[in-house]
Formats: C-alpha cells, structure tokens, sequence
C-alpha cells in the first residue's frame, strides 16, 4: 500500500532554533510535517522537497484551547490508513524576563506558563483523543530541560513548566499502558543547545540572575551543542525501539 510508507510529524515551535533544525531533518527524511508556530518559516519551506510535504499553521500557542481545536479537527479529517506513523513534538517553549519572581510582570509569567506546559497538555491531549482509534505506532515527543529537574533562581516560570511537562508525561504514559495500542510517550532533556535562549540566559544581568556566569562559560568554552546536531540527536531518540520505556529521560544518558 503507497501510503503506509508516510509518516507524519507535528511539530511546535519549529521557526527557529533546535525546532527549525528537527523540521528541516524530518523533511530530509521525507516525512510530513505540520508545524505550528508564531510564525511561517521561509527556511522551513525551503527544506520541503514538495508542496504537500510541509504545511505552516501560524498559531499563537498562549491560546491553547484554540490550538487543540484547531489540530484535533485537522486531525479528523485524516485517514490513519494512509499513514505508517504519527508523532507529535511539543517544541515550542518560552523564557520571561530573567528576574525573580517578585519581579516579573504576571502577564510575562502567565505567558511561559501557558506556551511551555498548558499548550502541550492540551495539543497531546487533543492528539491522543483525535487518532484514539488508529493502530499505527503514535508517539509523543515532549522536550523538556535540565531546568525541569533542577531548580534555578530567576527562572521559575521555565523550571515550572519543564517540571510540569515531566509530570504530566508520566501521567499521559500510565493512561496510554493501559489501552491495546496506546500512545508512548517521552519528556526528553535535550542537552545545552546553542540557541536565543542561550543568548538571553548569558546576557541577563547578574544582579537578577546567579548564574549568568555559568552559562557565559558553557558558551566561551564551547561546551554548547549546535541546533542541528541537538536536533539529530533527539530525532536518533525518538527513533529507538524502547521509546517510551523511560518516560523522563536525557539524551545524554546511554
């Protein structure tokens, strides 16, 4: 059957950074891939080797209801018979201003909250539901941090979310165990990538935030991983035949 040889990747936050550089390998694979983003990606479209192959939702992912309604009725309008897989990588994420809680406005905070743990919640929640009665092998990628196991000042915001999106994986995956052909899942720890995010940690003001100078050294002493290679790096995870079977985990373990 052609179609059983499609996969499917949807994939947030892949206008940028490490999520740009999954998007383009997935396509050089020559998978499908819907990315959901604040914004289309020139760059992004460059990699689809045809029209069909990618498609660009411009989404605002603070809007997490509208978000999973959006996917959940894209999602019912497939047929799971002309897929051979289907995954979803929840990317996207966000740092508020580097600052202690007391400082940060509760918008900003609001913000990383609903981008970085409310959207994936319910983005997995809304794809797990939509493809509940598909027997093709479904996966759920969630990247979440170091930070999400180790707690940091000025940083509470994105130690939260990555905690919760830990926590709500392992949830997801004890549900999932218990159907005939559930879902499985990870919350993956991606390693220090070389990013804007990284930028903003090491340029924070060191009155608001201890640890710039750690992170200044990760970069002066090259100790980042490059976007692309992070990116093949979790791709090569999600392509291992015990996926699921540690759901909390990080690449740079065995």
């Amino acid at each position: 059957m052609v179609g059983m040889t499609k996969h499917l990747t949807i994939l947030t936050g892949g206008s940028r950074g490490m999520g740009l550089a999954m998007g383009q390998q997935l396509l050089a694979q020559g998978h499908h891939v819907l990315s959901i983003a604040r914004k289309t990606s020139a760059e992004l479209a460059a990699s689809a080797s045809k029209l069909e192959q990618l498609l660009q939702w411009e989404q605002d992912l603070s809007q997490s209801a509208a978000a999973a309604q959006r996917l959940a009725t894209w999602l019912g309008s497939l047929k799971s018979s002309d897929w051979a897989s289907i995954t979803l990588i929840n990317n996207a994420g966000v740092i508020p201003q580097i600052a202690p809680l007391s400082q940060v406005p509760a918008a900003d905070m609001i913000n990383a909250m609903r981008v970085g743990l409310e959207a994936p919640m319910a983005l997995t929640g809304a794809f797990l539901g939509a493809t509940e009665g598909w027997s093709i092998p479904r996966k759920v990628l969630n990247i979440s941090s170091g930070l999400g196991r180790r707690a940091m000042a000025s940083q509470a915001s994105y130690c939260t979310a990555k905690a919760g999106m830990d926590q709500f994986s392992s949830c997801v995956a004890l549900e999932e165990a218990a159907k005939p052909s559930g879902a499985r899942i990870v919350s993956l720890a991606p390693g220090v990538i070389d990013t804007d995010m990284q930028v903003q940690l090491r340029s924070a003001a060191t009155g608001n935030f201890p640890d710039v100078e750690r992170f200044a050294g990760l970069h002066a002493n090259g100790q980042l991983t490059s976007a692309g290679d992070a990116a093949a790096r979790v791709l090569a995870w999600l392509e291992r035949p015990d996926f699921g079977d540690q759901v909390v985990a990080d690449v740079r373990q065995a």
